[in-house]
């Protein structure tokens, strides 16, 4: 394993069930440490969170397609287009995705990309790596473009929040990409991993239960010490910029099209996808790629994220990776 260390800490702690007659029972929590950036999450015995409630995706979608600024009736008036120096035409276009600025930005160069003004609804299990490809094609040409007339915003990354969970405030499906002077905070603990840690930590989970499989040069394995519900990551080729993602963009839509089938089929409704670009000059890390699965809203309405996320950076799940990996193996 090199100098990598799968670090975990069990406790267990008693309580008097009221669901047994008071009997003092021990409740195991598992304490896991990130490999690669330290952090820790803890996993709870299966089930102890609500599961996902099933969610009419037809009767959102039509509830929601009113004034929805990316369906084709709208979308050329009320989307911003692209300074002409980043694109004459205004927006970038590739199959049906379809590019433009981000009216409300989170960075210097911030996007919006739908993968089709036609599609409002997309299930997780319909999200296939076409699709996915022409949407990361036209995100990976606005980068490049950035890249040209910009070279200081280097710090680029390709991100979803796919349908209202996942925090998206509009529900037709789209990716969002940036690029800015500075690296946010996930951007800049990867940058701070030495690139044996990355080599070692491949080597490692390569033949192990969490790997769920290979596309071809990318590996796909359930993270150690997820950031969220059943989180997959993937290390792509080191040195690789964002602005060049178009040599891999079929085979990064096909494992993202596999995972996401995977977590409709766990009873999923929603995610987050981020594809972090290597620091800025860097030939030697690697982009990585982090998707998580969010819940959909149960009986409670019941957030996936609390306190516990939100405040103390440490996220709590009960499906454990190695669940994910044995149910997620056969789609590779």
């Amino acid at each position: 394993m090199g100098d990598i260390e799968l670090s975990r800490e069990r406790v267990e702690a008693e309580i008097l069930d009221p669901r047994r007659g008071f009997e003092r029972v021990r409740l195991p929590v598992e304490i896991r440490r990130d490999p690669l950036t330290g952090r820790t999450t803890r996993l709870l015995p299966p089930g102890s969170l609500p599961p996902p409630a099933p969610v009419d995706l037809a009767a959102l979608s039509e509830r929601s397609r009113p004034g929805c600024p990316f369906c084709p009736e709208r979308i050329e008036e009320v989307t911003p287009r692209l300074p002409p120096e980043l694109s004459p035409e205004g927006r970038i276009r590739c199959g049906e995705a379809v590019l433009f600025p981000n009216l409300l930005p989170y960075s210097k160069w911030s996007s919006v990309s739908v993968y089709s003004p036609r599609r409002h609804a997309i299930a997780l299990r319909d999200l296939d790596a076409p699709a996915l490809a022409d949407n990361l094609l036209v995100q990976v040409a606005f980068m490049a473009a950035v890249a040209a007339h910009d070279p200081s915003s280097a710090w680029c990354s390709i991100n979803a929040n796919q349908a209202p969970p996942s925090g998206s405030s509009i529900f037709h499906p789209h990716l969002q990409g940036s690029a800015n002077p500075w690296p946010t905070t996930a951007q800049r603990l990867y940058a701070s991993v030495e690139p044996a840690r990355y080599r070692a930590y491949l080597e490692c989970e390569r033949l192990g239960e969490r790997r769920l499989g290979s596309t071809g040069t990318i590996d796909w394995i359930a993270a150690f010490a997820p950031g969220g519900q059943a989180e997959v990551i993937a290390l792509h080729r080191p040195g690789l910029p964002l602005a060049r993602l178009a040599e891999t963009a079929s085979e990064l839509a096909e494992g993202i099209a596999r995972v996401l089938g995977l977590y409709a089929e766990l009873g999923f409704g929603s995610f987050n996808l981020a594809i972090y670009g290597p620091p800025p000059g860097s030939a030697e890390l690697p982009p990585v790629i982090r998707l998580v699965a969010r819940s959909t809203i149960g009986p409670l309405e019941r957030s996936d994220v609390m306190w516990s996320e939100l405040l103390h950076g440490e996220t709590v799940v009960d499906l454990a990776p190695e669940t994910v990996a044995e149910l997620g193996r056969e789609r590779f």
